[in-house]
């Protein structure tokens, strides 16, 4: 059953990042580069498509204990969703049959910062492009940035989470594809956040 599949991925995705929180992963560079070779000739088949910020800190196979052909990964600052990351998706659930989708923001999340910046103080951007990623992450945390009397610290680790839970969400409404494949039960997708400190993630 694909939702006893999706199932299956997720437990091993949380036993591979506590893994590597106790600093006892089990993967190794001989055994992935012959897993490269090995792709090379075969093709892929990944267990998980992973929706994640670009930030360098997060490094998505290492967090998750993970191989070389394991998981289908689509960075963008702040995890946003947009048509070509959408397209993305469909094509690893599509091409690959990949039953999951994993949506991960993380702690000190940069793009995050930029958006509140931008919210509080209407701090300019210097470019087209940066206002495109933050417009989009924007909606979703205004309300998190007008809180009155809570810190800084706290709308940011709120603004992260509503953040990541969005890009579910939309993901979730904005392709025919996708939408047919979450109510047949051929696709789930949640959300989890990467806490930088630790190197733990949280399931949403």
């Amino acid at each position: 059953m694909p939702i006893r599949e999706a199932q299956r991925v997720l437990a091993e995705l949380r036993e591979g990042n506590e893994r590597f929180v106790r600093g006892e992963s089990v993967k190794c560079s001989v055994s992935s580069l012959k897993k490269l070779k090995d792709y090379a000739a075969e093709g892929q088949s990944p267990k998980a498509v992973v929706l994640c910020c670009s930030d360098s800190r997060a490094p998505v196979e290492m967090v998750f204990d993970q191989d070389i052909g394991d998981l289908f990964v689509i960075r963008v600052a702040g995890n946003i969703v947009a048509p070509s990351l959408v397209g993305s998706v469909e094509f690893a659930a599509s091409a690959f049959g990949t039953r999951l989708v994993l949506v991960m923001g993380h702690t000190q999340c940069g793009a995050i910062t930029a958006a509140m910046d931008h919210i509080e103080q209407a701090q300019a951007l210097p470019s087209e492009n940066l206002h495109d990623i933050v417009s989009r992450i924007k909606p979703h945390i205004y309300s998190i940035a007008q809180m009155d009397g809570v810190s800084r610290e706290s709308k940011m680790a709120r603004a992260v989470e509503a953040n990541v839970m969005a890009s579910v969400a939309q993901l979730s409404s904005c392709s025919r594809l996708i939408e047919d494949y979450v109510q047949d039960g051929k696709l789930t997708i949640v959300g989890a956040v990467l806490d930088l400190s630790s190197g733990a993630i949280k399931f949403l």
